[in-house]
Order: structure tokens, then C-alpha cells, then sequence
């Protein structure tokens, strides 16, 4: 019995009987030869773990990506069938998914309820407190505490991380937020309350570097870019919620206690929930455990399939993957592995530090203004005007949340980031018009900034806002994912940090007009590195990504 494969076509076969003959260049293991035709690469051989299944990867040709194939011998027939994705249950996929992704959502919260609730701490008639009267110093510990914390994890994941795995990072994610809750909720005095800033800051500092890679490590490659975009929305969830949560709570004295304490019901959700879902099968491997137990852990993510030997064929996918990494380890310390693969560590950290170097803080610092001059009240209409850019941001959030996969991550990087720069070209021209050309437009004039600010917001949420994390989820080879990532997340917390404290002085400096003008040419500067260094991984399985990285030319 023969199987032939197309012309031109790589094949890696994988069985424990394979032997070759010299004579024909075919691969013959028990009745079935595997004839070699146009092959440029050498076969390379792995022991498979059944006697009936054996691993195909097939591409046409250096350039393109591998697929997957799983190929069912018997005496009688040779059936392929392709196992891009070994077929999933909806829920069992969606938990998966959703409790990483609260993760996100108590980062969000955080981020929206600290607007609130500084204003209640420092209310001699709200905060409840003898220390309300806060110096500049004590104001900036408090909102930067959970900075601090977040970027002082990021560090611990980046040596750590795949010591601890992608569960035990987002179990330890939940303590510290939960501790965190509790200290801020009844902290007694400054002191205790920049401590629980602290600890919660750390447990974001986990949470955004286990999520990510759990969730990409463990969704279906169909649906890897959905649900990872998915955990922005999230995020930008949770800023909303942190809002509604101070519109309700700021009233009250002590609502700040409240507040900070709201966030121990998500906390304790994100506990339960993975204490109860297994350890990323990827990370598994990676680890040294048993392909069993890694394919265990697949089949309760994928739950009830129709053909449970897919999900083999999936596991030995990945330990395909897992082998090659270790094959291709320089070994050594961390850094020339990361050096070994500088494309794929360049195309996600570019992103985001490009992501906090375009514009977002400056942008919404100018927000309030913006919507002031169009005719909203500052003072009384501060929580709605955010309400209002919260509920905007998320909508367009799931504008990219449901076209990531059919559209590509290119394509929305690329066109929401000149979007991004038209909307910061729009709002500095809008600063510097001439006196009879701003009377001209009279009361319209406002009103395009607002459009101005809205274009800006949204093109954020359909490309830098989800995109980013999601290419963080996927570029990296198993082996320096853990690593890369808390790469990542601290140029991610570091630019965060750095922007805002040079924003002030970039806007004494140059004003309004000069600081969207150079957040629009970084915004150039940014479409030009996507374009030339990102090339595109909807519906590619982790290992055919890592493929893509390591031929020379960014396909779209």
C-alpha cells in the first residue's frame, strides 16, 4: 500500500518503525510506504506512542506554514485527516478561556476604580480617615503602588515563570489579589494601604504574564486569536465596572474601602476556577511529563469530541513542537536562547512598547477637556463622560474580538494604527487652526475633536488594545515563551511608567498640538515596523507560527 504525497510537499514522519530504503527514497514501516518526492529538507524521526498513528507535518514549501496531519493505518486503508484542531466542546472551551481571563478583568477593575476612589481617600467628608490630606507623594504611591507590584512580578515570571507553570502563575495571581483586596479594603493607615497597592499590583504582574500564555497554549488554533483579543475586552470590562463601582460607591464615606473590596468576588472566582482546570499541555511537555498526562490535560480543555483520537494526534502535535524546541536549544542561559530567536522577540516587544508609546495616555489625559468644550459639565459629568468611553472602547473591542480571525491581525494592526495616526493628526491640526478658519467652524469645532478622540479610541481597540497581547500569546517557541513574555509585560509596565512621568514635561514642553504630533510619528514609525517585521497567524497552530519566524520573508 502506498500513499503519495504532492510534489514539492516537506514531510516529517514519526514512527517507531520507520526504516529507510536507500533504493527508492521511501520510508516503509509495516504495509505502508511514504514516498519521497522534490523533498528539500531532510525527514526527521520521533518515537510515536501508538501503534496505529503516526504525525505528518506537510508544507508546500519554506515559506508557508506546516500543517498538521494525522494519519490512521490499518491493514486494510489509510485515512488523513487534518488536525489543525482535534475538534472542542463550546463550554469546556469557554471555561478554559474565562477564568484566565478574569485575570485581565481585575486588572481593568483596578485601572477604573483608583480614578474613584482617590477622590474619596482624599475627601475630608468621604475618606473616613484621620490621613486623608494626602501630599503629592502619598497620592503617587497609592496609584502607582500596583505598578511597582505588577513590574516587580513581571521580573519574578521572567526568571521563574516556567518553573512555576501558567496554572500555579494565575493560582499565586489570585492569592495576591485577593490579599490585596483585603488590605486595601481595611487598611488602617497609608502605610498598610500602599502595601495592599503593592500586593494586588503584583498579582497583575502574574495574571497578565500567565494569561496570555495559558490561553494561547491552550485554546484551538481556530479560535486562539478570538479569545485572546477576547481578554482585552476583559480588561476593558473591568475599567468599566471599576467606574460603575465608584459612580455607586464615591458617596458614601468610606466608599473607597468598598470599592477595593469589590475585587475580592473575581479574585475568588479566578482561585476556584483554576484550582479546578489542568496545567497547559504545552507547558507539560516543555516540563518533562509524560505524554499522557499532557494529553489528559488537552482532553478536559477540549471536553467531549467526536473523535477522541484526534486529540492524541493533537498531543503528539505539540510534542512534536516540544521536541523541536529542545533540539534547537543552545542551551546555556536564557539570553541567547532569546537571541536565537530575535524576529519573533522583536514583532512582540516593538508592539508593545508601541502600544504605550503612541498616544493612549496623553489622549484620554486631554479626554475630560475635550468633552468639556463640546458642552458636558466637567464636574458633574466626569463618571458619565468615562462611563461613556468605557462602553465605547469595549464595543469596539468586540469589533476586533469578531473579525480577529476572519480578517487577520495585519490587516487590523495596519489599518487601526493609521487610523490611530490620522485621528492624532486630526487633533493637533484642530489645535493649531487659525483664528479665522476655528471661527468659521464655530460650534462644530469641538465636536470634531470629539470625533477626533472617538476615531483615536477606537482605532486603539481594534488593533494595539487586544492585538498586541494576542501576538505576545503567539510568536514565542515554547521554550523562551515563559521568558519572552515576562519580557514583555515589563517593557509593557515600564513604558506604562515611563510615559507618565514624561508627560507632563512633553506637554509643558510642546502643548496639546506638539504632543499629538509626535505621538502621530511614532504612530508611522510603529506601522512601518508591523508592516515589515509581523507577518500574519490567524488559524496557525503555536508550532506552525514558530515555523514562520524562522524563514526570512513577511508573508500577509
Amino acid at each position: 500500500m502506498n500513499v503519495s504525497l504532492t510534489p514539492s510537499m516537506f514531510c516529517y514522519t514519526f514512527n517507531r518503525t520507520c526504516i529507510k530504503n536507500k533504493s527508492n527514497s521511501s520510508y516503509d514501516f509495516n504495509a505502508v510506504s511514504f514516498i519521497r518526492r522534490k523533498v528539500e529538507n531532510p525527514f526527521h524521526f520521533l518515537s510515536s506512542r501508538s501503534s496505529d498513528h503516526t504525525m505528518f507535518c506537510c508544507r508546500k514549501n519554506k515559506k508557508s506554514s506546516k500543517k498538521m496531519l494525522n494519519i490512521v493505518v490499518s491493514d486494510e486503508s489509510v485515512v488523513v485527516n487534518d488536525i489543525k484542531d482535534s475538534g472542542y466542546n463550546k463550554l469546556a472551551v469557554a471555561t478554559a478561556f474565562f477564568f484566565p481571563a478574569i485575570g485581565g478583568l481585575l486588572f481593568g477593575y483596578d485601572i477604573g476604580a483608583t480614578s474613584g476612589a482617590m477622590i474619596s481617600i482624599s475627601s475630608e467628608a468621604l475618606s473616613g480617615t484621620d490621613w486623608y490630606s494626602l501630599s503629592p507623594l502619598a497620592t503617587g504611591l497609592i496609584v502607582s503602588g500596583s505598578l511597582a507590584g505588577a513590574l516587580a512580578a513581571s521580573a519574578t515570571a521572567l526568571v521563574y515563570g516556567d518553573v512555576l507553570g501558567r496554572r500555579n502563575e494565575l493560582l499565586i495571581a489570585a492569592g495576591l489579589y485577593g490579599s490585596g483586596a483585603l488590605l486595601m479594603g481595611a487598611a488602617p493607615s497609608l502605610e498598610l494601604l500602599v502595601l495592599g497597592r503593592l500586593v494586588y499590583g503584583a498579582g497583575i504582574g502574574f495574571a497578565m504574564h500567565g494569561a496570555p500564555i495559558y490561553i494561547a497554549e491552550t485554546a484551538p488554533a481556530s479560535l486562539r486569536g478570538t479569545l485572546i483579543s477576547l481578554k482585552e475586552g476583559f480588561i476593558v470590562g473591568g475599567i468599566l465596572l471599576g467606574y460603575l463601582a465608584c459612580s455607586v460607591l464615591i458617596g458614601q464615606e468610606g466608599g473607597w474601602r468598598s470599592i477595593y473590596s469589590l475585587s475580592l468576588v473575581p479574585a475568588a472566582l479566578l482561585a476556584g476556577g483554576m484550582f479546578y482546570l489542568p496545567e497547559s499541555p504545552r507547558w507539560l511537555l516543555l516540563s518533562g511529563a509524560e505524554p499522557r498526562e499532557a494529553e489528559i490535560a488537552l482532553r478536559t480543555l477540549r471536553g467531549k469530541v467526536e473523535d477522541p483520537s484526534l486529540v492524541t494526534a493533537e498531543t503528539d502535535a505539540m510534542l512534536v513542537g516540544s521536541e523541536a524546541s529542545k533540539q534547537s536549544d543552545v542551551g546555556g542561559s536564557m539570553l541567547p536562547k532569546l537571541l536565537n530567536n530575535s524576529k519573533a522577540l522583536y514583532a512582540g516587544i516593538s508592539l508593545v512598547l508601541f502600544q504605550q508609546i503612541t498616544g493612549q495616555p496623553s489622549v484620554l489625559y486631554y479626554a475630560t477637556e475635550i468633552f468639556q468644550k463640546a458642552g458636558f459639565d466637567a464636574a458633574e459629568d466626569a463618571t458619565k463622560i468615562s462611563v461613556l468611553l468605557g462602553i465605547f472602547k469595549l464595543g469596539m473591542t468586540f469589533v476586533a474580538v469578531s473579525t480577529v480571525d476572519s480578517l487577520g491581525r495585519r490587516p487590523l494592526l495596519l489599518v487601526g494604527v493609521s487610523c490611530l495616526v490620522v485621528a492624532l493628526l486630526a487633533l493637533a491640526g484642530i489645535q493649531v487652526l487659525p483664528s479665522d478658519l476655528a471661527e468659521g467652524a464655530g460650534v462644530f469645532l469641538p465636536w470634531y475633536s470629539v470625533a477626533a478622540l472617538l476615531l483615536y479610541v477606537g482605532a486603539y481597540q481594534v488593533s494595539f488594545g487586544p492585538i498586541a497581547w494576542l501576538i505576545i500569546g503567539e510568536v514565542f517557541p515554547v521554550e523562551i515563551r515563559s521568558a519572552a513574555v515576562g519580557l514583555a509585560t515589563i517593557t509593557n509596565f515600564g513604558s506604562n511608567f515611563l510615559v507618565s512621568l514624561l508627560l507632563p514635561t512633553l506637554q509643558d514642553e510642546f502643548g496639546p498640538a506638539g504632543t499629538y504630533f509626535v505621538f502621530a510619528v511614532l504612530g508611522l514609525v510603529a506601522i512601518t515596523s508591523i508592516y515589515f517585521t509581523l507577518p500574519e497567524t490567524k488559524g496557525k497552530t503555536l508550532e506552525e507560527i514558530q515555523d514562520e519566524f524562522s524563514s526570512s520573508k513577511i508573508e500577509d
